[in-house]
């Protein structure tokens, strides 16, 4: 199986490609400066040359607060990135998987969101990626959607690596406790997606839009915890206190969903995708992490 990713480079395309190959697969990295994605015949290019069996969507702007300053960039690789991805695959007659965000919910959800609730994003970011959904269901049938929240690897930049930084430079830090969501690795994404695209190869679907992270749902404020002591086992830190606030006292450009909690139920059913451990895949990130 051969698949070409699009954003091959950043923080879940590095780690994609590592496990991958190492499975055996033909992986493509289609990303900047050589591929931008906001040009379509750039992408159907690139889609036509290496004749994949899949295209991987994982090329996105993902600076939440900046987006609110740069809409229109944001919206042009988002949406319209997206929808280039589409064309090129519903052009050579293959199926795409886009990678989208737990940021298309508002956050008032009180129990972990199905792929059937209601959208309704509250900043650019979150509007630009749901519009890059809508786009790859007009364009191409045979597709999937994953939804996946609050990202972290040895690669790129991540809150695990803030964390560890801050740690180090201080005696004393403030994390938000009332936004809650799901730390989602990018070593077990990576596995999930390889199980994803060969069953989607072998079997043409089912497809849509599904939900993946790892488990159980957390704050910013325990990751954190979790972080710090994890990283303590490889190294002293400067850090003494980590202390809880509230998202009031922590204001960003962009607004943040309370609580985006995803319901993986339908990927399991589908995909025999299970969710694992956040703690369990932090432990081996930070190991990565302070042995490198």
């Amino acid at each position: 199986m051969k698949i070409v990713i699009f954003g091959g480079t950043g923080q879940l395309g590095s780690d994609f490609q590592r496990i991958a190959i190492a499975s055996g697969l033909e992986v493509i990295s289609c990303d900047l400066p050589e591929i931008d994605i906001t040009a379509e015949a750039q992408v159907l290019d690139a889609v036509k040359h290496h004749s994949p069996d899949i295209v991987i969507n994982a090329a996105a702007y993902t600076a939440v607060d900046k987006a609110e300053q740069e809409s229109e960039i944001a919206y042009t690789v988002n949406r319209d990135g997206a929808k280039n991805c589409a064309i090129a695959c519903q052009k050579v007659q293959i199926p795409l998987i886009h990678i989208s965000t737990d940021y298309v919910f508002n956050g008032e959800n009180t129990s972990p969101y199905i792929e059937a609730d209601e959208v309704f994003p509250i900043g650019v970011y979150g509007q630009s990626k749901w519009e890059g959904e809508q786009a790859v269901r007009k364009v191409l049938e045979p597709h999937l959607i994953i939804r996946i929240s609050w990202v972290f690897g040895f690669y790129g930049q991540n809150f695990v690596k803030t964390m560890q930084r801050l740690a180090r430079e201080r005696e004393d830090l403030n994390v938000v406790s009332d936004q809650v969501g799901c730390p989602t690795a990018t070593r077990a994404l990576s596995h999930a997606l390889i199980k994803i695209s060969r069953a989607c190869i072998k079997n043409a679907g089912p497809w849509g839009t599904y939900h993946y992270s790892c488990a159980p749902p957390t704050n910013w404020y325990e990751f954190a915890q979790a972080i710090i002591e994890e990283t303590r086992q490889y190294e002293s830190l400067k850090i003494n206190n980590v202390n809880p606030i509230t998202t009031e006292k922590y204001p960003t450009p962009a607004k943040r969903p309370a609580y985006t909690a995803m319901d993986c139920t339908k990927i399991k059913r589908d995909y025999a995708i299970k969710q694992v451990s956040w703690k369990e895949e932090l432990k081996q990130v930070v190991q990565e992490l302070c042995k490198q």
